[in-house]
């Protein structure tokens, strides 16, 4: 029996890509759930990413530990995110194309 999940995205996101295809910042893998790197960041396993970011200029998801480090990580470790940018481009493999196994409906 297939188990359904409902998650909020954004009306602007554009619609999951395919497997395997280039990332275009839909949300949909870090709003069902946090990647291991956002495991940490968020401090829970499940719901959405509290790095992940909404970029109002281009209508899409970024995830924080890129476009908002400093951000991501608070004043008291803000001097951290140079490094956290750097580590997180291949923590959560960007570019390499979306491996989200996860079916998107739009309601």
């Amino acid at each position: 029996m297939p188990v359904h999940e409902i998650i909020h995205i954004h009306a602007e996101a554009p619609a999951k890509p395919a497997l395997g295809a280039p990332c275009n910042g839909c949300g949909v893998c870090c709003l069902a759930e946090p990647c291991p790197l956002g495991q940490v960041i968020s401090r829970k396993r499940i719901g959405a990413c509290d790095a992940l970011r909404w970029d109002e200029q281009l209508s899409v998801y970024r995830c924080g530990a890129i476009s908002d480090a400093a951000g991501v990580l608070g004043p008291r470790w803000r001097w951290a995110a140079p490094v956290l940018q750097r580590l997180a481009r291949r923590w959560i493999a960007a570019g390499v194309g979306c491996d989200a196994h996860l079916k998107s409906e739009r309601g």
